[in-house]
């Protein structure tokens, strides 16, 4: 088998992998493109990530103005995960870096969703990029308030190096292998397929 020169193809490994979670707030709930749909996959990735052992950060934007996460995404039943305050767009505060630096220094891959696609979420991984890690965007969990802002973040994004996926993906890919113990209790989520975000009428637009 091959050992050098191999290329990075974006491969997840459960033990180096952190699921990030951007700003799905209460004020967003009425001007966001699919909001429901957006916040009902990213339980999806929050429940997988704790089955797994995979941290999970979570941010919320200006949260005085802006309001606290929303119940349904289920953050409530982990009362470890305590959501960090901030008001600059990318999710890397300096309590964030210090955390995965501290806590987390095993950490070389970035899940991302939430929201917006092309402001948090974007600079997010632009940021996280350019400090060394894969970003692997779950565009079923993204969106803004227009298709277009959305639709060209994602492709912002991925000229700029970030891997464009779908939860299931994503959360098969942590898993690995049907052997893990963890497997079933995991495939017990994606039974149900996701519910639409609002792809397909995104991928209509490019064609």
């Amino acid at each position: 088998m091959a050992t050098s020169n191999c290329r990075n193809v974006g491969k997840l490994l459960q033990r180096q992998s952190a699921l990030f979670i951007c700003d799905l707030q209460e004020k967003f709930r009425t001007n966001i493109q699919y909001f429901d749909a957006i916040v009902q996959v990213s339980s999806r990735l929050l429940r997988a990530a704790r089955l797994l052992d995979v941290p999970v950060i979570a941010t919320e934007q200006y949260p005085k103005g802006l309001g606290a996460t929303v119940k349904e995404l289920g953050l409530d039943e982990y009362p470890d995960i305590k959501p960090i305050a901030k008001t600059q767009f990318s999710m890397l505060t300096n309590d964030v870096i210090e955390r995965l630096k501290q806590q987390h220094p095993d950490v070389k891959n970035i899940i991302l969703c939430g929201i917006e696609t092309h402001v948090c979420v974007q600079g997010t991984a632009l940021e996280a990029m350019n400090a060394g890690y894969d970003v692997h965007v779950v565009v079923d969990a993204c969106s803004s308030r227009t298709m277009v802002d959305r639709m060209f973040a994602f492709e912002r994004m991925k000229q700029a190096g970030a891997w464009l996926t779908t939860s299931e993906s994503v959360i098969l890919g942590l898993v690995a292998d049907a052997s893990n113990p963890k497997f079933r209790d995991v495939q017990k989520l994606i039974m149900e397929t996701a519910p639409d975000s609002g792809l397909l009428s995104l991928l209509s637009k490019k064609i």
